[in-house]
């Protein structure tokens, strides 16, 4: 496996996922941390685009799961996204970081967050 990563961190979007009636109705907003194992060896080497992974691509993929249908869980959404990522990404291994920025949860103090690494298998 490489020692090389791709990072992105705090991909934002707003979503309906919760447990709550308020998040699925009001929504709440989201961060997305990913960190993507893969050979940057290539584009490192040549300077060229076509080399390299576009992180822009996997930015809107983030998105895209993030404000497309709904779950209870941010575990769940974790695991949509890192089974996406190692899908449609050439990654040897994902780690997902997944954040609730705004809960409605009265005294809440912190951020809830999960984070879970997948591997290709």
């Amino acid at each position: 496996m490489t020692a090389d990563r791709l990072l992105l961190e705090d991909v934002r979007f707003f979503g309906h996922h919760g447990a709550s009636r308020a998040e699925q109705t009001v929504g709440v907003w989201f961060s997305v941390d990913a960190e993507l194992a893969v050979d940057l060896a290539p584009a490192a080497l040549s300077d060229d685009l076509a080399a390299a992974v576009d992180y822009g691509a996997v930015a809107r993929r983030i998105v895209e799961i993030g404000t497309e249908g709904r779950v209870n869980l941010i575990e769940r959404l974790a695991g949509l996204i890192a089974q996406a990522l190692l899908r449609e990404f050439p990654a040897d291994q994902v780690r997902v970081r997944v954040r609730k920025l705004t809960p409605p949860l009265e005294g809440l103090v912190g951020t809830p967050a999960v984070e879970l690494t997948r591997r290709r298998r």
